[in-house]
């Protein structure tokens, strides 16, 4: 009963701080996952693969997926009720207030700062999971197939607006191919 317990509030303390989405939410599942040490950084990130390519939001993805790791359909549940849960109570107390006061100064700004954070913090995650799977690092410094790989999929991203489904869809077969 008590990982249960567990879990639920280590994901409602995720989903309470962690502000910007899934992705900026990442540092903060894996360092939650290592404190408890449910789960090994290849784990987590397989984990967060799989969260990024199934429909829906990837930190619920990643709490569903890692209760499920640890606790079976229970612990699914619980996780992904503990991540979400917080989300819903922040947007019901505090939607109402933020459209009556979202031109005010003082909100601009904070949202502001709020932005350049979370950018930071899902280039921390990017970089973290690059060298975590030896893309960047490790004994060769650069893993050239991988990282030709990362700019092919940056540079059709931003110049062809590919749908990412499509290129997550595609990056899998290249994989079978090269590696």
């Amino acid at each position: 009963m008590s990982l249960y317990i567990d879990i639920f509030i280590t994901f409602f303390k995720i989903g309470l701080i962690g502000f910007g989405g899934g992705y900026a939410i990442i540092p903060i599942i894996e360092s939650q996952v290592n404190l408890h040490q449910w789960l090994d950084v290849k784990q987590l990130t397989d984990i967060i693969a799989i969260a990024a390519m199934a429909p829906g939001p990837i930190a619920a993805n990643s709490a569903t997926v890692i209760g499920f790791k640890l606790a079976g359909i229970p612990g699914a549940a619980i996780a992904c009720a503990g991540i979400t849960l917080p989300s819903l109570l922040v947007i019901l107390i505090l939607g109402k207030l933020f459209i009556k006061y979202q031109e005010h100064a003082l909100v601009k700004a904070i949202f502001y700062g709020l932005r350049a954070t979370i950018i930071g913090t899902i280039v921390y995650a990017a970089i973290k999971f690059a060298a975590s799977n030896g893309i960047i690092g490790g004994s060769n410094l650069i893993d050239i197939k991988s990282t030709l790989l990362v700019l092919v999929s940056f540079v059709l991203l931003v110049k062809t607006k590919i749908n990412p489904v499509y290129l997550i869809i595609a990056a899998g077969f290249i994989g079978i191919l090269i590696f």
